[in-house]
């Protein structure tokens, strides 16, 4: 008997092809951080409305992929990896997209604009995590199709480059956090004390991006280690 149901079609091809649906949708939600951290600076709360309406739908879209993931993975099925790995990874992934549409929400609710002077660190900060997600994605995509000739010396190696690459990108938002928290230290003084509570909430919020992408390339660095 020949199945429709579309995920039964990707676990055919690949256990991994539904991971890879559901990383790209979280690195579009990532993604659409940036046009929305831009708006908010500018004023625009329209536009900003707009981008967090696009990341509520791409971050509602990654829960039922991560829902039909784990509703169809079979327990019997032939997988190069265990099959509680691949639930851990969709779980730690669908984590990124819910910070995202987390940061907007407050931003948004609350009209928040950051201030002038650590505008660009945060832009620069915002870019670092979200690139972050962007190589956990790219690590995924690697993975998926090496996986399909089978485990070894040259899967692993290449996994363990991508991994440090995706180190050197946390490592680097960690550095931009510091320094933004003690930009942000400075004002405090000058700045409403209820703002400057969220400000801080929104700068560990964007690094816990990286921190969680960073998570997805520890999960990938296991299985290949297996």
């Amino acid at each position: 008997m020949v199945t429709s149901n579309p995920f039964s079609a990707m676990f055919g091809r690949s256990p991994f092809q539904p991971l890879l649906a559901h990383i790209v949708k979280v690195h579009d939600c990532a993604e659409a951080l940036l046009p929305f951290f831009e708006a908010t600076l500018e004023d625009d709360w329209q536009m900003a409305a707009e981008h967090r309406e696009t990341i509520t739908r791409l971050e509602h879209e990654a829960d039922e992929l991560k829902t039909e993931l784990r509703l169809n993975l079979p327990n019997t099925m032939f997988l190069p990896v265990s099959r509680s790995d691949l639930l851990d990874l969709i779980s730690v992934q669908d984590k990124i997209a819910n910070k995202a549409r987390d940061i907007t929400g407050i931003m948004l609710g609350r009209k928040m604009r950051v201030p002038d002077e650590i505008a660009q660190p945060m832009r620069e900060y915002m870019r670092t995590s979200v690139a972050c997600v962007g190589q956990a994605r790219q690590a995924l995509e690697e993975l998926k199709d090496l996986l399909e000739s089978g485990f070894g010396r040259n899967v692993s190696d290449v996994m363990q480059k991508m991994i440090r690459e995706l180190h050197v990108y946390e490592q680097q938002a960690d550095k931009q956090q510091i320094a933004i928290r003690r930009q942000l230290f400075e004002l405090e003084d000058r700045l409403p004390p209820v703002e400057v509570m969220f400000l801080y909430k929104i700068i560990d919020w964007v690094g816990e991006l990286s921190d969680r992408a960073e998570r997805v390339g520890s999960r990938l660095q296991i299985m290949t280690a297996n």
